[in-house]
């Protein structure tokens, strides 16, 4: 539940749907499905397993493989990259709860509501986008002091079933409108043109990635938290997979009979949630309360992926330091919190960051994990003390050169492909400043923090796949 409450948030509820409509609809849904399970399911599973065979955080589960040493700064980055990311997604949260709020107080179903004039009006505001960024922040860390018990697995216990529940009942009541028959059409019938297309396998490519979390050390940091006897074909891998894939389509399913029955284009980009959509709630009866169950629900799910994204954080940097959970949780919210000004006084500036790390860092960090599963433990090793050890689904030897080969290579394609579609813009010089600056700060880091002698535990794994 943890792992789905994490992964999905507005890559499922915000980006699954405007991307589909970009992208052909069905002939997306099932290039998506494809890639999901050729590529997220293998990768999530060996973060997983990563996670629970070290128990321990980003940079303790590097150290473990690679021993001491300036190396273990590839944990250093996953880290980095994993800032970066809370810092720009925090304001997105911010979004999520201003919408919940006016839905509550039925804004978008008042006399003479214009959709984007609400939504300029917001964006310039940007003394309440920082408002909104800091009340976010200040809740994050409020539970994350609580701890994983009593704070984590509290809330994404009735946050998943509270947000699964307003897509369906958002659905049915799409589903009963007029016209509603063409958005159902347009989801699941597969233009073979569009599935030939290149571009529609790279929108579902990037989706994914970014809607599983891989390569974010979510996985890893969950895992490090696990039994040891714990499932992670079964709860790591295909349950965490269609669990948030299944919310992504509902969400499609809650959105696109609605978007259909009004006559809204499906491919209204990003603003289809926050602007095309918001349009229509006044059309529909009942209007006002499915924009509260879609807005509430929207806010519910990206603040559990916030609130797990820090505690990777959290967890890193309680186990490098000296300090206790109170004071770690403080120093990361703060810090995340400072990061984050800049993207929350700027919906530009924010959008610049997500194209960078997502498709540069985000990338990187993946690399980074994957890249010392396959090539340092060796995916075989990893398989047989750790994916299969209790599993309800066995885990066959097709899985080790994915892990190897198949993974790290696409790694490399998505960021050569995007330098390439860039080639000398601000956000393909701001990426190579990522993947040249982010590994010799890492490195860095670590040869300073090792050199200072080998913590206490450390144990080096070595052996490749003997």
């Amino acid at each position: 539940m943890a792992m789905i409450g994490a992964m999905v948030g507005a890559g499922n509820i915000w980006r699954f749907p405007y991307v589909m409509g970009d992208n052909g609809g069905g002939a997306f849904v099932l290039a998506f499905l494809v890639l999901l399970f050729l590529l997220a399911v293998p990768g999530l599973m060996a973060e997983v397993a990563l996670g629970r065979y070290t128990n321990k955080g980003v940079i303790g589960a590097f150290r473990d493989v690679l021993g001491p040493g300036g190396m273990v700064g590839l944990g250093v980055i996953v880290l980095l990259v994993n800032i970066a990311l809370m810092s720009y997604y925090s304001p997105l949260i911010g979004w999520t709860l201003y919408y919940a709020v006016h839905s509550l107080l039925f804004t978008f179903t008042a006399s003479g509501f214009e959709a984007g004039a609400f939504m300029d009006t917001f964006f310039a505001n940007s003394a309440l986008m920082i408002g909104l960024h800091t009340i976010v922040m200040g809740s994050i860390a409020a539970i994350l002091i609580l701890g994983i018990r009593r704070g984590v697995e509290r809330l994404v216990v009735y946050a998943v079933p509270a947000l699964v529940i307003a897509l369906v009942v958002m659905t049915i009541r799409g589903l009963t409108l007029p016209g509603a028959s063409e958005g159902i059409t347009f989801m699941f019938s597969v233009d073979w043109g569009a599935l030939a297309a290149s571009e529609t396998w790279i929108a579902a490519l990037g989706q994914a990635l970014f809607s599983t979390g891989l390569g974010w050390g979510i996985a890893l940091t969950v895992g490090s938290y696990l039994r040891e006897y714990d499932d992670v074909p079964l709860g790591g891998g295909v349950f965490t997979a269609l669990g948030e894939s299944s919310i992504g389509i509902l969400a499609a399913l809650a959105i696109f009979p609605i978007v259909f029955a009004v006559g809204v284009e499906p491919d209204a980009g990003a603003g289809l949630a926050f602007v095309s959509l918001v349009q229509v709630f006044p059309e529909i009866p009942l209007g006002g309360l499915v924009a509260i169950l879609f807005f509430v629900g929207f806010f519910l799910a990206t603040f559990t992926s916030g609130l797990l994204i820090t505690e990777v954080s959290v967890t890193t940097v309680s186990e490098e330091t000296r300090l206790d959970r109170t004071q770690t949780v403080l120093a990361v919210c703060g810090g995340i919190w400072l990061l984050g000004i800049p993207s929350a006084y700027s919906a530009d500036i924010l959008d610049f960051l997500d194209f960078v790390f997502g498709n540069w860092g985000l990338p990187l960090a993946t690399l980074a994990i994957i890249g010392v599963i396959g090539w340092v433990l060796g995916p075989k090793r990893l398989r047989m003390l750790a994916v299969n050890r209790n599993a309800g689904i066995y885990v066959g030897k097709w899985w080790d050169p994915v892990i190897k080969y198949v993974i790290p290579a696409v790694m490399l394609f998505i960021m050569g492909y995007f330098a390439w579609e860039n080639f000398r813009e601000p956000e393909m010089i701001a990426g190579m400043f990522v993947l040249v600056l982010f590994p010799i700060i890492g490195y860095a880091i670590m040869s300073v923090v090792e050199g200072r002698g080998e913590k206490p535990g450390t144990t080096e794994v070595t052996g490749g796949d003997d």
